[in-house]
């Protein structure tokens, strides 16, 4: 069983269960109104919330560690945001009684102050997806709460809140939701989101055959290469669809022994993108402790010394570990590559 009693452990289950119980309440209102980032990719009140109250809630029980993560209030406070900014704060009241709109922006910038946006390779931090797949949040399908503590540049806990994941890993819209939860060196753990007790140990599958992998890939063809992911597949010899889904809920689907492989290739429109640390980081403790293998395409261990983003690698590729070199050789063949 994994120390359930080491004060982060506790702090990041109460903190995500939290927050999925947020994002529920967001999504329940469909207060789902888009602000528009930089990169086009939608913001939800809820991202905002979810950000917010897990800022807060590490503000007070460990001060001193820094936040890492996607949102930051600039957007929020603009004049003609107002009224998305008094739902945020009133959502977050909810769950904080009497916070009142400056103190959400405080808590939403603790993930996107200066400080924050080189983490040291050296230290200690957290960092958070507050609504990671937020295309899925929108549709009323999977998405996930991420949060991770990392430490000398290794994830020392990775927490996923998945509320349309049951504790069987199955999608379940409208069940109770699951909290998976890994703790470097003691393995991979799941319960319901509303139950504080009856863990249960995941591990991947046993495949070893690659015709037999069952594929996962995000639901939105733009997230990743759609046509290299058919030549490896190809080139494989997968015989099953991939299964498409939103978010890291994916990682704790391949923790469980649902899934096989789980490719993020660089989309055509996209070469130079690198991923964000708060897209990975929880799931990769997932997967990893649960006996799975997690690289870059090139088979390179994920880098998390370099900032806000995984600078030194080039997409992702998990997988249950027997899977891993046959798949590494897939995205290097000539099927993988053609056109």
């Amino acid at each position: 069983m994994f120390d359930q009693d080491r004060v982060e452990v506790r702090f990041g289950l109460e903190a995500v269960r939290r927050a999925v119980e947020l994002a529920r309440r967001v999504q329940d209102e469909m207060v789902g109104t888009a602000l528009a980032k930089s990169d086009k990719s939608p913001v939800t009140v809820a991202d905002f919330a979810v950000q917010a109250l897990v800022g807060g809630l590490l503000a007070e029980a460990f001060p001193g560690d820094l936040l890492v993560a996607e949102e930051a209030s600039g957007t929020l406070q603009a004049p003609e945001n107002a009224d998305t900014l008094a739902q945020v704060t009133r959502f977050v009241r909810g769950l904080r009684p009497g916070v009142d709109a400056a103190t959400v922006c405080r808590w939403i910038d603790r993930g996107a102050d200066g400080d924050a946006r080189r983490p040291p390779a050296a230290g200690r931090f957290w960092t958070l997806d507050p609504i990671d797949g937020t295309k899925g949040f929108l549709r009323g399908d999977q998405y996930a709460v991420a949060l991770a503590l990392l430490d000398q540049g290794e994830v020392q806990v990775g927490i996923l809140g998945c509320p349309n994941l049951n504790a069987d890993v199955q999608p379940d819209i409208a069940g109770a939701g699951c909290v998976v939860v890994a703790v470097r060196g003691q393995g991979t753990w799941i319960a319901p989101a509303v139950n504080a007790r009856g863990y249960r140990r995941l591990h991947v599958s046993t495949r070893s055959q690659p015709h037999e992998a069952r594929v996962l890939r995000s639901f939105e063809a733009a997230h990743t290469n759609t046509d290299e992911l058919s030549n490896v597949v190809q080139a494989l010899g997968v015989r099953a669809a991939p299964v498409l889904m939103d978010s890291q809920a994916k990682y704790a689907v391949l923790a469980a022994g649902h899934g096989d492989l789980l490719f993020r290739l660089l989309s055509a429109a996209r070469p130079d993108y690198r991923e964000q640390i708060w897209d990975q980081a929880a799931g990769s403790l997932v997967v990893q402790e649960a006996g799975g293998c997690i690289t870059d395409l090139a088979g390179k261990a994920l880098d998390f010394t370099t900032g806000r983003t995984l600078a030194n690698n080039r997409g992702v590729l998990a997988s249950n570990g027997k899977l891993h070199a046959a798949a590494l050789a897939a995205l290097k063949s000539p099927t993988a590559d053609s056109p």
